[in-house]
């Protein structure tokens, strides 16, 4: 095949299929787990417009699953519904990167806190095989996999914690501010799981202050490589 020709197939290609994993989900929520990972991914851009007739075409359903999955996402922040004009990727900027950011980092610390005071061994167990996938990802640099993985690692990590307010808060926070650290899904990826295991490593001894501090710097550190690779500094 020739590189044009390759070029072409690759534009033309669907941005928006079903994971496998996702299989067990209404199809409602198995559409938003999809576009929500491939607006996570950048392969629809911030203020691109979301049509409901393209994106039943390339996951094979109805534009009923599909309305119901956009309006998921628009209450998570992700996309914007406007009267008359349809849906679109919803734009992040760097003022408001910056708010999702702080406000995640110190609700992820209180959390690895609780995690750290629990130490529920079942949820622990189940941690330690998110992390070796996690880790063989990173090695790999598979990047659908590490944004699965990581979505699963702190959504194991807030179970852990136990408390399902902070849980529902801090799971609507991941999505918005995974279109953030997915400038650096690939780049960072080694360091990710590594501080992922220290996290983990520090709930497992009981430590609530190593934990939270862990945890909390960890997105920090996640959120300013991130920014900087579009010389974007929070506010």
């Amino acid at each position: 095949m020739s590189r044009l020709s390759a070029s072409a197939t690759r534009r033309n290609a669907p941005r928006l299929r079903f994971d496998p994993h996702d299989q067990d989900l209404p199809l409602g929520k198995r559409a938003a787990e999809s576009l929500r990972r491939a607006i996570v991914l950048g392969r629809y851009k911030p203020g691109e417009r979301l049509v409901e007739e393209k994106l039943s075409s390339e996951l094979g359903i109805s534009r009923v699953p599909v309305r119901e999955a956009l309006r998921t996402l628009a209450a998570e922040g992700l996309v914007l519904l406007r009267p008359n004009r349809g849906a679109s990727v919803a734009p992040i900027s760097p003022e408001l990167a910056g708010d999702l950011v702080e406000v995640r980092a110190t609700l992820e610390g209180l959390n690895a806190r609780l995690a750290a005071r629990h130490r529920d061994a079942r949820i622990l167990e189940e941690l330690r095989a998110v992390l070796e996938h996690g880790n063989h990802a990173a090695r790999v640099r598979s990047v659908p996999d590490l944004v699965r993985l990581n979505g699963e690692f702190h959504d194991k990590l807030a179970e852990a914690g136990g408390n399902a307010i902070l849980w529902d808060i801090m799971r609507t926070l991941r999505e918005r501010t995974g279109v953030v650290f997915a400038r650096n899904t690939a780049s960072r990826a080694a360091q990710d799981w590594d501080e992922h295991s220290r996290i983990l490593a520090a709930v497992i001894d009981g430590d609530e202050e190593l934990a939270s501090l862990l945890a909390t710097r960890h997105v920090r550190l996640a959120a300013e490589a991130a920014l900087a690779q579009t010389a974007i500094t929070p506010a």
